[in-house]
């Protein structure tokens, strides 16, 4: 049983030493949306402006961010673009659309990961449900999450002729560079 105890204390210390950080790659990262009315679906894209998730799936914990860059939504329609900007993301004055995790559960494959999403220069509790696939060096990274935006206070862009959802769906698909780094303390030499 003393010979059992030391390589269990390793192994934990294994375990429990290593965490891992994601930096997202903007160039291959799609942001899309969509959002309905009555007579079909309006599509979008918004750009990754930058992002680094840390993780650790022994401890629970997460850190990092990962930022949208409000700024470059865009539907296909200069007109709906422009009041989309200016009226219900006021993207001049919240630039940011900001994913902050800060505990993740589950596995690789299919994990939970709890944050805060700010948007329009509020947090809003939210837990993404993440797939992610390893490839070498890099993770193939997936999510969608709903964004009610009219219960978080912006404006419903309907008028009378025209009538839209007020909730936005978001789907994420990244690709993530892998980093594995050591949280052990540094040994006195």
């Amino acid at each position: 049983m003393k010979s059992t105890i030391p390589i269990l204390l390793l192994l934990a210390t294994a375990v429990f030493a290593e965490d891992t950080v994601l930096e997202l790659d903007p160039a291959r990262t799609q942001v899309e949306f969509t959002l309905s009315d009555v007579l079909h679906a309006i599509h979008g894209t918004f750009k990754l402006k930058r992002g680094t998730i840390r993780y650790d799936f022994a401890t629970g914990s997460a850190a990092g961010e990962m930022v949208i860059d409000a700024q470059s939504g865009d539907s296909g329609s200069e007109a709906r673009d422009k009041r989309m900007h200016k009226n219900i993301l006021e993207s001049g004055r919240y630039p940011d659309i900001v994913f902050i995790p800060d505990h993740v559960e589950g596995e690789l494959s299919k994990a939970s990961v709890h944050g805060a999403f700010r948007i329009h220069g509020k947090d809003h509790e939210m837990t993404l449900l993440v797939e992610a696939v390893p490839k070498d060096s890099e993770m193939d990274i997936k999510t969608h999450l709903v964004v009610p935006y009219v219960q978080w206070g912006m404006k419903n862009p309907s008028t009378l002729l025209l009538r839209v959802g007020n909730k936005v769906n978001i789907d994420i698909h990244a690709q993530a560079r892998i980093h594995e780094t050591d949280t052990t303390p540094a040994r006195s030499r």
